[in-house]
């Protein structure tokens, strides 16, 4: 399998993870399973999720291993912001504290610092060309991600961004399921909420993989709740809640993309995310190849609907420019 491969795997199995877990967001295992029984196919379009991952691969391509979080915050003020006529439809509370935090003038890490959402995974959820970018190289992977997010978060937010990074760099190094997490953990400190939740997420597995009948399915669902949601926190934009949750598919799916992501969607919360992490991941390692046709044909060009300067672009020609790059 060749590293082009590779990056197209990752990046339309990021895109379709997040169509696919998008009108799953914020909804209930139950209410999912209500509804859908299990979901298997792309009614719509992507998020912000697939969105900013191009946006963060165009970072990468233009700047390569130099990339600051100055070079992040200049694009930003100058391909973001100008363009933001409105409210900005489907960004996360983090993106959105962070323009405005840029428009008072605020620089970072300060523009990670000034809002209440530091812990959001909308690092997490672009992180994964960081990985692409590094094949093989967890640790400058998650340094790369890092200059990205002290621009909108801050602690565990960036934390989690990290794990993804190492993660999907693991992957596309030729890593198996149970040492991309490793990889995920690696690059993060032991004592983090992060870390922690990633530990308990994936013990909670059974030893056996892919998953089991319907029955054991959702009983597992169950038990990673138990394990890493926090019921009482109003949003489900919780970094080291979806990054968990999303290698615990991985794991749970044994890589395979539908398998990792249909789990991950079915897993509710934070849908679009998680499967948009898992996807990354499984993709990554499986290539463009072990992502479903039929999901393939339903990924077209993003609209621009959350970030205008990305609109028309596809996350295959992204892929083709990170893998050019190197």
């Amino acid at each position: 399998m060749t590293y082009r491969d590779k990056a197209r795997g990752c990046l339309l199995g990021l895109a379709a993870g997040d169509a696919l877990g998008a009108p799953a967001e914020n909804l209930p295992p139950s209410e999912i399973r209500r509804r859908w029984g299990r979901l298997t196919e792309i009614e719509g379009g992507g998020t912000d999720d697939t969105e900013y991952a191009i946006f963060a691969a165009s970072l990468l391509v233009r700047h390569g291993h130099a990339l600051t979080s100055a070079d992040v915050a200049r694009a930003y003020r100058q391909e973001i912001i100008p363009r933001v006529t409105g409210p900005m439809r489907g960004a996360g509370f983090s993106e959105l504290g962070t323009v405005e935090a840029l428009r008072r003038g605020l620089e970072p890490p300060l523009t990670g610092l000034a809002h209440s959402h530091g812990w959001s995974d909308g690092l997490a959820m672009r992180a994964a060309p960081y990985g692409v970018f590094c094949p093989g190289d967890p640790a400058e992977a998650a340094r790369l991600v890092e200059q990205d997010g002290l621009v909108s978060g801050s602690g565990e937010g960036i934390l989690g961004g990290r794990a993804v990074a190492g993660a999907v760099a693991a992957a596309m190094g030729g890593a198996s399921p149970q040492d991309v997490v490793r990889a995920a953990l690696s690059v993060i400190p032991a004592d983090s909420w992060t870390a922690r939740n990633v530990v308990r997420a994936c013990a909670t597995l059974p030893a056996t993989s892919p998953i089991m009948d319907p029955a054991d399915e959702i009983a597992l669902v169950e038990a990673l709740h138990e394990a890493v949601v926090v019921r009482h926190y109003p949003w489900t934009d919780i970094a080291p809640e979806a990054v968990a949750l999303a290698l615990a598919a991985v794991l749970a799916g044994d890589g395979d993309v539908e398998a990792s992501v249909t789990f991950g969607v079915s897993l509710g919360r934070d849908a679009d995310t998680i499967g948009a992490i898992a996807g990354a991941i499984a993709g990554a390692m499986r290539g463009e190849g072990g992502v479903p046709e039929r999901w393939a044909a339903r990924i077209g060009p993003v609209t621009g609907k959350c970030l205008p300067v990305v609109a028309g672009r596809h996350v295959l020609d992204v892929a083709d420019e990170l893998a050019g790059g190197l």
